[in-house]
C-alpha cells in the first residue's frame, strides 16, 4: 500500500498538534509504520485513508460508532436537528427529550447530565461523591486502563507531568475481584473513601458475588459505588452491564456508543446525590458540568435517533453473534499455525481484545506492531478486535481470512527475528500505570 500523501498529512499534523491528533490512543506511536496516517471517511465498518486505501476497521471511534459510520438514521436526525439550531440560551427541549430516554433504558438513574467526553464525566461523579459524603479519597481499579485525564486519576500513571503532589496521595487502588483487598483500603483510610470506581467488566468477568459484595461493603461504608459504563454501556446490553449482572451503582457514566460516535457522554444515578449539582437548595453546591457545548442539539439528535433503533432492531445479538464468528475464526487460525501460546484472545465476543507475545513467551510491542503492521497490509484496521452492527458475515470473514496471511509472516518471524518483517519502529503503549 502506498501511504505517501497520509505520511505528508500527519507531518503537518504533528507540526501543528501536539501529539498529531485530539486523542493520544490515535497518535501515530499507536501503529507501526506501515499504516494509514489521517483517514478521511467511513461507510458503516469500512474506511478509507488519504491515500484512497480502503480498510474494514475495528477500532470504531475508540469503540464508540457501535452502529456503523454515518449511519443514515443518525446522520438524517443530525441533519434535521441542523436546520433547527445548534445552541441557544435556554434549555433545548431536546434535552428533555434526551434526557427521558435515557432515564428509560438505564435501571436505578432517577436524573442525568450530559457532557461531551467520559473524562469530564468521571471527574463530574467523583466530585458529587466528595460531596455526598464529605471525603477526599477515591479508590480506583488498578487493571481498568482510563477514567479521566484529570489530575486525580492521570497521577496513577507514568504520563503525570503538571501534577501536584498531594494529588497522588487521596488516589487509592484495589484489584479486580478482590473483595478482600478493597475491605483492607476501608479498614485502612476509616471513614476517608468518597468513590470506588470501576468499570463493572472488561476482559475478565466478575466472580460470583464481587459485584454485589462491593455495593453492599460501599452501602455499609457510606462510600459512592461508580461504574464507569463507557465502553460497556450500549455494548454489554443496552442497559450497561449493570443491567447483565444485576448490581445498580449509585453512579454511572455513558458515551461512546450513546451517540454512535458523536461527542456525547452522561453521567446519572441517584437523585439525592445527583440532585447537589441542581442549585435547588441552599446544600446543593456542587458546580457540575457546566458547559457551553455540553448539549449541542445535533449530538442530542444523534443520541436520540441511537437509542432509537437500539429498541427497534437488534444491535446487541448482531454485535455478540459477529464477534463469535470472529473469535471462532481468530482461534482456528492462531491454532492451525501453532501460535496458541503466542497469540491471544480476551474478553466478550461484543469487546474483544487480542494479546502478542514473543518467541521468550512475554507481552511483546514489537510483535504487536508486525501483527498490525500485516493485517493492514491485507486491508483490515484493527488495534482491537470490536465489532459493529455493519460487519457482515462477508466483513469478518475477510478479516479471519487476512488474519491467518498475518499470522503466516508472524510464526516466521518467531523463527527468524521480528527485526527481520517489521518495517520501521515498533508502537508503544500511551501510558504504564504506576
Amino acid at each position: 500500500m502506498n501511504f505517501s500523501r497520509s505520511r505528508a498529512i500527519e507531518e503537518r499534523l504533528r507540526n501543528l498538534i501536539p501529539g498529531g491528533g485530539h486523542t493520544y490512543a490515535k497518535g501515530a506511536d499507536q501503529f507501526p509504520a506501515l499504516s494509514p496516517g489521517v483517514l478521511v471517511r467511513g461507510k458503516g465498518c469500512h474506511a478509507w485513508d488519504a491515500d484512497g486505501n480502503e480498510f474494514i476497521e475495528y477500532g470504531m471511534g475508540s469503540r464508540a460508532v457501535t452502529l456503523g459510520h454515518a449511519y443514515p438514521a443518525v446522520v438524517e436526525a443530525v441533519q434535521k436537528s441542523l436546520s433547527l439550531g445548534t445552541n441557544f440560551t435556554r434549555p433545548s427541549v431536546m434535552e428533555l427529550e434526551c434526557a427521558e430516554r435515557f432515564l428509560e433504558i438505564i435501571d436505578g438513574a432517577d436524573m442525568v447530565k450530559f457532557t461531551k467526553d467520559g473524562s469530564t464525566a468521571d471527574t463530574a461523579a467523583l466530585k458529587l461523591a466528595r460531596a455526598y459524603t464529605r471525603r477526599d479519597l477515591v479508590a480506583i481499579c488498578a487493571e481498568h486502563p482510563f477514567f479521566s485525564y484529570d489530575d486525580w486519576f492521570m497521577c496513577t500513571t507514568t504520563m503525570d507531568g503538571g501534577m501536584p503532589d498531594h494529588v497522588r496521595e487521596e488516589t487509592l487502588r484495589f484489584r479486580y475481584n478482590d473483595l478482600g483487598g478493597v475491605r483492607d483500603l476501608f479498614a485502612s483510610h476509616p471513614g476517608k473513601i468518597a468513590a470506588v470506581f470501576l468499570e463493572p467488566a472488561r476482559t475478565t468477568e466478575p466472580v460470583s458475588g464481587f459485584l454485589e459484595g462491593l455495593q453492599a461493603l460501599c452501602r455499609d461504608q457510606g462510600t459512592v459505588l461508580v461504574f464507569d459504563e463507557m465502553i460497556t454501556g450500549f455494548r454489554w446490553h443496552v442497559g450497561g452491564a449493570q443491567k447483565v449482572y444485576g448490581v445498580v451503582p449509585d453512579l454511572s457514566t455513558f458515551g461512546k456508543a450513546l451517540a454512535n460516535g458523536f461527542a456525547l457522554s452522561a453521567l446519572c444515578g441517584k437523585r439525592e446525590i445527583m440532585r447537589l449539582g441542581s442549585r435547588e437548595r441552599p446544600t446543593d453546591n456542587v458546580f457540575l458540568l457546566s458547559t457551553t457545548h455540553g448539549a449541542e442539539t445535533p449530538a442530542l439528535a444523534a443520541a436520540i435517533a441511537t437509542m432509537a433503533i437500539y429498541r427497534s432492531e437488534p444491535i446487541i445479538e448482531h454485535i455478540y453473534r459477529q464477534g463469535e464468528r470472529l473469535a471462532t475464526g481468530f482461534r482456528q487460525a492462531v491454532a492451525a499455525r501453532g501460535l496458541t501460546n503466542h497469540v491471544e484472545l480476551s474478553g466478550r465476543p461484543c469487546n474483544l481484545l487480542f494479546g502478542t507475545r514473543g518467541p521468550d513467551g512475554k507481552p511483546s510491542q514489537e510483535f504487536r506492531s508486525l501483527f498490525l503492521q500485516e493485517t493492514t497490509r491485507r486491508g483490515i484496521l484493527m488495534p482491537s478486535l470490536v465489532v459493529s452492527y455493519s460487519h457482515s458475515n462477508d466483513d469478518i470473514d475477510r478479516t479471519i481470512e487476512a488474519i491467518d496471511g498475518a499470522l503466516a509472516v508472524y510464526a516466521r518471524a518467531l523463527h527468524e527475528g521480528v527485526e527481520k518483517h517489521l518495517v520501521g519502529r515498533p508502537s508503544r503503549p500511551v501510558f504504564d500505570r504506576r
